[in-house]
C-alpha cells in the first residue's frame, strides 16, 4: 500500500542555501524545456485560412519530448549555464540527476494536456513559464534515501538526501514500522520549507472495495446550502454549519493587502508585507482543510455506505455575469455587484475541495461518494409532487395538510437521495411550465414525512 506523509523540515542555514539552489535550477531548466516546445509549436503548423496557395514550408523539426530534453543534461553538467537575461550562473551538476529528470516530465504532462488534453480528453490552458513564486517545489528520488531513528522524545526525524546530508524533520506523525520510503518532495511554503515522503507498505494488503446496493438506509443525500451561517443540510433533517473563514479574515487581508500596495515594487518592505499577506492566506486555508476534514468524518461517522451530492457546476456558478448595454451603447447594471460577494461565497466554501476530502475518508470506511444532476430537487417537495420553491427567498413552507414545516435545504437533500436510489419524478419543461411524466414518490413519502418530522 502506497501512501503519503507531510511533514515540517528543519534544515540548517547551508542546508537552506543549497535547497533553494536546487529549487532555481529546476525551475530555470522548466522554463528551458517549455520555451523549446513552445518553439517548435510554432514552427511547424501554419493556420489554414492565412497560407498562400504558393509557400514555402520550412524545414519541419523534430518534436522535443521526455527522452530528447532529457538526453541534454550529461552536457549541460559539465559546465555552468548561464542566464542570458540574469546573467547568473547554475551548475546543474549541484543537483541528482533523478530532480532533473522529474522536471522534465512536469515539462511532458503540462504540455501534452495542452495539446492533447488528459485522460478524459479534456484541454487544458497554454502552459505558463513559471516564475519564483509560481515554481515551489522539486522530487528527490532513488538511492540514498532513508530515514533514521527519532530523537529523544520522538519529536524529529532525520532524513538522509543525497548531495546534502541528513536533514532534520519535525515528527508530527508516526511513521509506521516497515515502511519504505520511495520518493521525498520538497515544497517551499509561506512559512517555510515542507517534505512529503512517499511510503511503501508491503505488509498492508489492497483494498478491494465491495459492491455497495444503495438503498433507503445505507445511504445520505447533501445539499450545498451556502445561506446564511449553514454550510450542507444532509437528508437526516440536519444542517451542518458554515466556518466561513475568508469572510472572518477579509479585512485582516484588506488591511495587509492595502500596505503592500502602497510599498516600492521590487522593495524589502513590500516582499516583507507579500509575505506576511501569503501566510495569512496560507492561515485561511489550513483552517478551511482541517474543518473540511472534520465535516468530513463525522459525515462519514454516521454509518452510511453511499453518499449523494449535488454535481455543482462551480465554474459556471462563479462565472462574471455578461455585459448589458442600452441602444446608445452604455453599460446597464447587470448584477454583477451583487453576485460578486457570492462568488467570494463559492470560493470560500470550497466545496469541490470537499467533495474530494469525503470521497478519500469514505473510502477508508468502504463506502462510496456519487454526484447527481441536481436538476428540480430544490424546488419540488421531497413527499408529494407539487413545485413549492420557486424563489430562492422561499427558505420554509408550511403544509397545511401535514401540519408540517417544511425546510427548503433539507428537503434538497432527501430530494438528491431520492435522485441517487432513482425514485425522483420523471420531470419536464413544456412552454416554461414544468410537468411530471413519471412518478413513484407515495412510495418513499413516509420515510420522508418521518424525517422532516425528526427535523
Amino acid at each position: 500500500m502506497k501512501y503519503t506523509y507531510q511533514y515540517k523540515a528543519l534544515p540548517t542555514t547551508d542546508q537552506k542555501l543549497e535547497i533553494n539552489l536546487w529549487l532555481r535550477i529546476c525551475q530555470y531548466w522548466y522554463n528551458r524545456q517549455l520555451g523549446e516546445r513552445f518553439d517548435w509549436w510554432e514552427h511547424n503548423r501554419t493556420s489554414v485560412n492565412s497560407c498562400p496557395l504558393v509557400c514555402h514550408l520550412p524545414e519541419l523539426r523534430d518534436r522535443p519530448n521526455y527522452y530528447s530534453q532529457k538526453k541534454l543534461l550529461p552536457g549541460l553538467k559539465k559546465g555552468k549555464v548561464t542566464v542570458e537575461w540574469s546573467g547568473e550562473d547554475l551548475d546543474f551538476s549541484r543537483v541528482p540527476a533523478n530532480t532533473l529528470q522529474q522536471v522534465c516530465k512536469r515539462v511532458e504532462k503540462a504540455f501534452d494536456r495542452f495539446i492533447s488534453g488528459d485522460t478524459n480528453g479534456k484541454r487544458s490552458g497554454k502552459p505558463r513559464f513559471k516564475s519564483q513564486p509560481r515554481y515551489r517545489s522539486f522530487i528527490v528520488e532513488g538511492a540514498g534515501l532513508t530515514l533514521h531513528s527519532c530523537s529523544t522524545g520522538g519529536k524529529f526525524l532525520y532524513l538522509k538526501i543525497p548531495k546534502i546530508g541528513l536533514l532534520k524533520i519535525r515528527s508530527h506523525r508516526h511513521l509506521p514500522d516497515g515502511a519504505i520510503l520511495k520518493q521525498v518532495q520538497f515544497i517551499n511554503k509561506s512559512d517555510g520549507w515542507f517534505v512529503n515522503l512517499k511510503l511503501d507498505d508491503p505488509t498492508v494488503p489492497g483494498i478491494t472495495p465491495d459492491v455497495i446496493v444503495a438503498n433507503w438506509e445505507n445511504s445520505l443525500g447533501m445539499d450545498a446550502v451556502l445561506h446564511q451561517e449553514y454550510y450542507l443540510a444532509t437528508s437526516l433533517g440536519v444542517k451542518l454549519p458554515s466556518a466561513k473563514f475568508l469572510r472572518r479574515n477579509q479585512s485582516k487581508l484588506a488591511k495587509i493587502s492595502k500596505k503592500k500596495n502602497a510599498r516600492k515594487r521590487g522593495s524589502k518592505a513590500r516582499r516583507k508585507l507579500a509575505k506576511k499577506e501569503g501566510r495569512q492566506h496560507q492561515k485561511i486555508a489550513r483552517a478551511r482543510k482541517d474543518f473540511q476534514y472534520k465535516t468530513a468524518h463525522s459525515l462519514v461517522s454516521t454509518g452510511k455506505k453511499v453518499f449523494f451530492h449535488e454535481n455543482l457546476n462551480l465554474k459556471g456558478l462563479s462565472k462574471r455575469n455578461a455585459p448589458l448595454r442600452d441602444k446608445e451603447g452604455k453599460y446597464l447594471p447587470n448584477g454583477q455587484s451583487a453576485k460578486s460577494g457570492l462568488n467570494l461565497s463559492w470560493a470560500d466554501a470550497a466545496f469541490g475541495e470537499f467533495f474530494v476530502i469525503l470521497g478519500h475518508i469514505a473510502a477508508k470506511a468502504g463506502a462510496v461518494v456519487v454526484a447527481k444532476n441536481p436538476a428540480y430537487t430544490s424546488q419540488l417537495l421531497s413527499y408529494r409532487d407539487q413545485v413549492i420553491f420557486t424563489d430562492c427567498g422561499i427558505r420554509k413552507y408550511w403544509d397545511e395538510i401535514e401540519n408540517l414545516w417544511v425546510d427548503r435545504d433539507i428537503n434538497a437533500a432527501i430530494n438528491i437521495k431520492r435522485v441517487g436510489l432513482d425514485v425522483f419524478p420523471t420531470i419536464k419543461r413544456r412552454k416554461g411550465s414544468i410537468k411530471i411524466v413519471d412518478s413513484i414518490t407515495d412510495d418513499t413519502s413516509k420515510e420522508v414525512l418521518r424525517t422532516l418530522r425528526g427535523a
